[in-house]
């Protein structure tokens, strides 16, 4: 009993003096915890709603007043036409359109049965499901008025009904939502530890002190060790994307030019950041726990890939900005699913450039001082 009070003395006493493990003890169970009970929500709010009221009366206002005070869906703004209806789907700023026909409010005056329709966007099938559960419960509710108000139901069912109609994914397979997201996570995490890892490899085993000997320069050094595993990693993404074809029917309706384009932006910023994580470890085990605290949880839970960002509280959405996986995902979700172009995604390529800019310049600097230090 003396010996192990002793032992568990020093252990003690060696934890005080290791700040690091202290400070992932007791820092990273609240983080987890924090991100976990923020991020983790199956509830979808502020959803994107758009709307086209061709009847412009009373009956439609309170329709669409329904849903905007519901707490569920955020007006963007009112369309004119099918153009600007597929626009906005395609370009994200709308998730779901609510059309509302001519001659509407005359039809629920008569107590004559009409609908609405909801035209949603269908590439999260997880937040399109919710979505089409949302405008069904709360035209279900505004008919119970209707009928109570014209005293009688209709014969052949309820006054107002909502035909719904998913674009992009109608069959509302998880598969197709998945895989897009799936392919960023495996992309980013397998690049991000495949260059931190390699040269942590390096300064373990000593052959560091001969690079810095050599006339390399930190900048050419960095781009002469992404650039093998950049081809590795998008001749991999890319049999992803031809498995998924052929055993999921994994829809290219896009340029394939574009896809890989995307693709390889993403992975030049991954890599850089790899990279970047190795300038900060001296083992490739730190190199290995940075590598998944930066890229395996940020990817898997800010990006959009599981959990919508509108759901989260403000703070956490500020964050996702940083998160090079978040436009990575509206691009390929784009490209994939609903064919658009580049007039579509170019914000988000354009995100993904700065993203790689910043991590090859602050990777090539870190390694310069580096090498100036051990000079």
């Amino acid at each position: 009993m003396r010996k192990t009070l002793s032992i568990g003395i020093k252990e003690f006493r060696q934890i005080a003096r290791d700040r690091r493990t202290l400070m992932i003890l007791l820092f990273v169970p609240a983080f987890f915890l924090l991100l976990y009970g923020y991020a983790l929500s199956f509830d979808i709010r502020n959803i994107p709603l758009a709307v086209e009221d061709n009847d412009r009366s009373s009956a439609s206002r309170e329709v669409i007043s329904a849903f905007i005070n519901s707490g569920y869906f955020d007006f963007v703004g009112a369309v004119v036409d099918d153009a600007e209806i597929v626009r906005r789907l395609d370009d994200g700023s709308a998730r779901a359109v609510l059309v509302i026909p001519a001659n509407f409010g005359r039809d629920v005056r008569t107590a004559r049965p009409t609908s609405v329709q909801l035209l949603v966007n269908g590439d999260n099938a997880n937040t399109a499901t919710t979505v089409v559960g949302y405008a069904v419960g709360l035209v279900s509710a505004v008919s119970g008025r209707y009928e109570v108000r014209a005293r009688l139901a209709s014969p052949g069912g309820p006054l107002l009904t909502a035909e719904t109609r998913v674009w992009y994914n109608p069959e509302l397979r998880s598969t197709l939502f998945l895989v897009p997201g799936l392919l960023a996570y495996i992309a980013m995490l397998t690049a991000v530890v495949s260059t931190a890892l390699s040269i942590v490899r390096e300064k373990e085993v000593g052959t560091m002190e001969q690079v810095r000997m050599s006339p390399v320069g930190p900048l050419a050094y960095v781009v002469g060790k992404t650039v093998p595993y950049f081809l590795v990693s998008l001749a991999s993404a890319l049999a992803i994307v031809g498995v998924s074809m052929l055993l999921f029917d994994l829809p290219v309706r896009g340029s394939w030019w574009l896809l890989i384009l995307s693709i390889g932006l993403f992975l030049i910023g991954a890599l850089a950041f790899g990279v970047l994580i190795s300038t900060l470890a001296e083992t490739q085990q730190v190199a290995f726990q940075l590598a998944l605290l930066t890229s395996y949880l940020p990817t898997l839970m800010l990006s959009g890939f599981i959990f919508p960002i509108s759901s989260m509280p403000a703070a956490l959405q500020a964050i996702t900005y940083a998160v090079p996986a978040r436009y990575f995902l509206t691009a390929l979700r784009g490209i994939l699913l609903k064919g658009v172009g580049l007039e579509m995604v170019w914000r988000d390529l354009a995100a993904l450039v700065v993203f790689a800019a910043l991590a090859l310049g602050l990777a090539s600097l870190r390694l310069r001082r580096e090498w100036r230090a051990s000079a």
